[in-house]
């Protein structure tokens, strides 16, 4: 088995969750990344109806779009996030997997995403002053 030390990350994508949430909520890991771009933050919105405690990834955007999501857009994603849940909970990613995407496309995105992320980090950092 994995060490107490291992954090362990799983992912879900597209499927009814409020069917689930409970056997969701007893898997044994710390960090759920799951689908979210496409639903208005409804998949988000039930993992908080059930008080879910551990972190969780909701997708920051939609991957099998080819538009680059601009930093803006990512920045306020992660603002709506953090209106539903608790910045030590909060695991920035893109939905599901990138393989439906090119490199430069991946690249650029993935680049908004982490500007986005570090710009929300400075903001809480300065509200906390």
């Amino acid at each position: 088995g994995a060490k107490s030390s291992t954090q362990i990350h799983t992912h879900m994508c597209y499927c009814e969750f409020e069917d689930c949430m409970d056997a969701i909520d007893r898997l044994d890991t710390d960090v759920n990344s799951i689908e979210n771009a496409r639903s208005d933050d409804a998949t988000l919105k039930a993992f908080q109806d059930i008080g879910y405690g551990k972190g969780l990834g909701p997708g920051t955007y939609d991957i099998h779009s080819p538009v680059v999501p601009p930093t803006d857009f990512i920045s306020s994603k992660i603002r709506s996030f953090l209106a539903c849940m608790q910045k030590e909970h909060l695991f920035i990613n893109p939905d599901c997997g990138l393989k439906t995407r090119g490199w430069p496309e991946t690249i650029d995105a993935l680049r908004n995403m982490v500007t986005a992320t570090k710009a929300i980090r400075a903001e809480i950092a300065v509200a906390s002053c």
